[in-house]
């Protein structure tokens, strides 16, 4: 056990090996140009992780960059530093200017380099720097010099938190950046309503409202100021788009290409579609599926002792946690659709 700071009230326990620690700090000793990536679609965690230790390496006179596969939602672009990510899709040939030049890369909220998309898995495997992975999904490839991995911890952010109280950077944080890991610890847990048991996390939080932050501000700004477009898509969705499948408790949300640019969809703007069925008396597993970049992304939510993460591994090349896991398919709706109920068949 130890103190976050000298003067914290709380403690938490020292999950990040020593040597893991002791190896991320000499890197920061020796290289100074610095490039974090997240996963392609970027969600609250992949952003808030990544800006948090941004504004910790920056206000420790690091040159540092954020880059991005491609664009980030809007809701999280509040956040200071949101702006000045590279967006590959953007400018490919500044992004891969970037991390060709960087001395040190930080992977973060992904688990396999695939995941940062097709462009951006090249340029940072290219790469002569060296690579710091921390994140928490399982199963993690090893593609990088140091591996931060901790699966039963709630978010990315959060284990970027414990990184920089562990190098005793705690005092470093800063307000934007203190913002940016309360709010990907926030997403990242549904607003704290699922994988959140774990009584180290308000400990955390406790530190985090230290640096002054207003929670119920941040709050607001990712959950209460979408567009009419996306509460008009979400009533569609309820109303048109979701089906249930009471004999197995379970049900299913899909969106077509059409289906979103009839409502001017943007990117994020379904994030937590997913979560809503779980509210309806007697379902325990939710599934929806949109198109996207000629495949069917798949996101996966339950209740319970229902992993999803091994069927998300099983049937839909994905995987992630016990109540939250995604994936991908290659196939039509109607194909995808047929694979899922009988997924649910077999689960019986």
């Amino acid at each position: 056990m130890y103190f976050c700071t000298i003067n914290c009230l709380y403690m938490i326990s020292k999950i990040i090996l020593p040597e893991n620690v002791n190896k991320v700090e000499r890197l920061l000793d020796k290289y100074d140009n610095i490039v974090i990536v997240t996963h392609t679609s970027p969600d609250g965690d992949a952003i808030g992780s990544s800006l948090g230790l941004y504004h910790l390496l920056m206000d420790i006179d690091k040159d540092v960059r954020v880059v991005v596969n491609n664009q980030i939602p809007a809701n999280l672009m509040w956040m200071k530093g949101a702006k000045d990510i590279i967006i590959n899709q953007d400018t490919p040939d500044y992004a891969a200017e970037v991390i060709a030049g960087a001395e040190l890369i930080f992977c973060l909220d992904f688990n396999t380099p695939r995941r940062m998309g097709e462009q951006v898995e090249s340029y940072v495997m290219e790469s002569s720097a060296k690579r710091v992975l921390v994140d928490h999904h399982p199963f993690p490839q090893h593609f990088t010099d140091v591996v931060i991995s901790h699966p039963e911890i709630s978010s990315t952010s959060e284990l970027i938190f414990r990184l920089i109280c562990r190098m005793e950077y705690y005092d470093q944080i800063s307000f934007e950046g203190a913002e940016a890991l309360y709010t990907g610890m926030m997403t990242d847990t549904g607003n704290f309503s699922y994988n959140s048991n774990n009584s180290e996390i308000y400990y955390i939080i406790a530190e985090l409202l230290r640096k002054e932050i207003d929670k119920d501000l941040i709050y607001s700004r990712v959950n209460g100021s979408h567009r009419e477009e996306r509460i008009r898509l979400l009533g569609y969705v309820l109303c048109e788009k979701m089906k249930t499948y009471k004999s197995h408790s379970a049900s299913l949300i899909t969106l077509t290409y059409d289906e979103m640019a009839r409502f001017d969809h943007r990117p994020g703007e379904t994030d937590g579609f997913v979560n809503i069925p779980l509210d309806i008396e007697g379902i325990t597993f939710s599934a929806f599926f949109r198109e996207e970049n000629n495949r069917i992304k798949v996101s996966l939510r339950s209740k319970g002792d229902l992993d999803v993460n091994v069927i998300c591994r099983e049937y839909f090349n994905g995987g992630g946690h016990r109540n939250a896991a995604g994936g991908e398919l290659f196939c039509s709706m109607d194909e995808a659709i047929t694979l899922f109920e009988k997924v649910i068949a077999s689960l019986r």
